[in-house]
């Protein structure tokens, strides 16, 4: 079964419904790619980063009303994270000389693989091309490199990023050019 999905941009009035997608998605969709571990330490370094929503580059993507996935991209400096997450940085980028992010990107694990995630990315690239960005930088988990690769994105750095739970999660730094 085909579905049809539509996106709008996220306010804050969603930050429940997107948190909980958030959360089903990190604890379900990383299995086989981290340890039980990793992905408990995972909430850590990822999750709700109101700053998108603000900015109003936040989606989400809905099914007959239902958000079953979201994501967004920045113009500012912070590559992942939360509102929570260490190392954040609001700064605004240069299009001209700096990448644009691709952020915060979630499927309910119910939708998975049905083509959401390509949907939040064309969308993303396409603003960020239209604010005259030539590239666009995202930092991946294990789970999401796959969808990222066919996006035509490469590795650029692979980490290893501690938590305060004494375990490091892996994250894989990617970028595409958009011209």
């Amino acid at each position: 079964m085909t579905h049809k999905f539509t996106h709008r941009v996220a306010t804050k009035d969603d930050i429940p419904v997107l948190t909980s997608i958030m959360n089903a998605s990190i604890g379900k969709l990383q299995d086989g790619f981290l340890t039980p571990e990793q992905v408990q330490a995972s909430y850590e370094l990822m999750g709700m980063d109101t700053q998108l929503i603000e900015d109003g580059t936040y989606y989400a993507i809905e099914c007959e009303g239902e958000i079953v996935g979201c994501g967004g991209w920045s113009r500012r400096e912070t590559l992942y994270g939360a509102n929570h997450t260490k190392g954040r940085n609001p700064r605004l980028l240069d299009p001209e000389t700096e990448a644009a992010r691709i952020r915060a990107m979630y499927t309910h694990p119910g939708w998975a693989r049905q083509g959401i995630g390509r949907m939040i990315m064309e969308l993303c690239e396409g603003k960020a091309r239209e604010e005259g960005f030539r590239t666009c930088q995202l930092m991946a988990t294990l789970s999401g490199e796959p969808l990222y690769k066919v996006c035509g994105y490469s590795p650029v750095v692979y980490e290893e990023v501690p938590t305060s739970l004494g375990v490091n999660v892996p994250l894989i730094k990617m970028e595409k050019s958009l011209v």
